[in-house]
C-alpha cells in the first residue's frame, strides 16, 4: 500500500506572542528567523500513515508544497520514519489560496502516480481554512472523507471512524480515498530516533518546479486566487483587575454581585 502525506510547514504556534508579526502590505506572517515546524494536525496524519504502514507494510511518500525552506519539514517526516519526500516549490506557486494548492499538490501526486490513500491534516495552523484535503479530492476525482481520527485499511476498502457533531460515525469508502486527520489518543505523533533523523539528514529529496509538475499558470499563484484577505491583524486584549473589599464571604459576594449589575453583566 503506498501512501501519500500532505504536510504544511507554519511558524511554531508555541512562540511567545510578543514575537509574532503580520507584513501590513502582503498580509502574511513575518517569518524571520522563528522556529518552523509541521503543522499539527499534518502531524497526526503522518503518524496515522506509520500506523497504517506497521499493520499493512507498504511505502510512504510526505508532500510539501512551501518555499525552499520547508525542506526542512520534509527532512522532519522523514526523521519520523517516512520512507520518501517530494518539495514542490516554485515562484509561481507562492501566494496561491486553498483553491491554487490543492492544485499544485494534485499535480505532485499525479506525477508520482496515484496512492492508494492520501492523508493530510484537517485544518492548517496558520490559516485554519479547513478545504484543501476536500478540494484536492476534486482535483484528483476521488472520494474523501473529512475529520477522521482512526482509519483502517482491508481488502481494497477503508473503514473510517469520523467526528461529528454529536460524537462518531464509522464510514466505509473505496480506495482510492482522500482522508483528512484530526487529533485523537491513538494518533500522537511519535518522537522521532536519532538514528532516522541523521538518516533523514542525509536523504535526497527532490524539488519539483512549475516545469516539472505542468502546472497551469492562470490556475496557480495570486492572480488565480478565489479568495482574497482584505484585512489581517492580531487582536489586542485589555484586562484590568478590580478588587471588593469585604470583612466576611457573604459581604463579598454581596458586594460582586451589585458591582457586577453596575457593569450590566448581570
Amino acid at each position: 500500500m503506498h501512501i501519500v502525506v500532505c504536510i504544511k510547514q507554519i511558524i511554531d504556534p508555541e512562540i511567545p506572542t510578543d514575537q509574532f508579526k503580520l507584513d501590513p502590505a502582503t498580509k502574511r506572517q513575518v517569518r524571520g528567523s522563528l522556529s518552523l515546524v509541521i503543522s499539527a494536525y499534518d502531524q497526526n496524519a503522518l503518524e496515522v500513515a506509520l500506523q497504517l504502514r506497521e499493520k499493512a507494510g507498504g511505502k510512504i511518500t510526505t508532500l510539501c508544497l512551501g518555499e525552499a525552506g520547508a525542506m526542512s519539514a520534509i527532512k522532519s517526516a522523514l526523521g519520523m520514519g517516512v520512507d520518501d519526500g517530494v518539495l514542490l516549490s516554485d515562484p509561481s506557486l507562492q501566494d496561491s489560496d486553498s483553491f491554487g494548492v490543492a492544485y499544485g499538490l494534485a499535480q505532485g501526486i499525479r506525477k508520482i502516480g496515484t496512492p492508494d490513500l492520501i492523508l493530510a491534516g484537517c485544518v492548517s495552523g496558520d490559516t485554519g481554512n479547513k478545504v484543501v484535503g476536500p478540494l484536492l479530492a476534486e482535483e484528483l476525482g476521488l472520494p474523501c472523507v473529512t475529520f477522521a481520527s482512526r482509519i483502517e485499511v482491508a481488502d481494497g476498502k477503508a473503514v473510517v471512524r469520523r467526528i461529528v457533531e454529536d460524537g462518531y460515525e464509522r464510514v466505509e469508502a473505496p480506495l482510492p480515498l482522500v482522508v483528512s486527520i484530526v487529533s485523537d489518543d491513538t494518533n500522537i505523533p511519535r518522537y522521532s530516533k536519532l538514528k532516522d533523523i541523521m538518516a533523514a539528514a542525509k536523504k535526497q529529496v527532490p524539488t519539483w518546479k512549475a516545469a516539472d509538475l505542468a502546472l497551469d499558470p492562470a490556475r496557480v499563484g495570486a492572480a488565480a486566487a478565489r479568495l482574497r484577505i482584505t484585512d489581517v491583524y492580531v487582536p489586542k486584549r485589555e484586562s484590568r483587575c478590580e478588587l471588593l473589599d469585604g470583612d466576611t464571604p457573604d459581604e463579598k459576594a454581596a458586594r460582586l454581585a451589585l458591582r457586577l449589575r453596575e457593569l450590566k453583566v448581570i
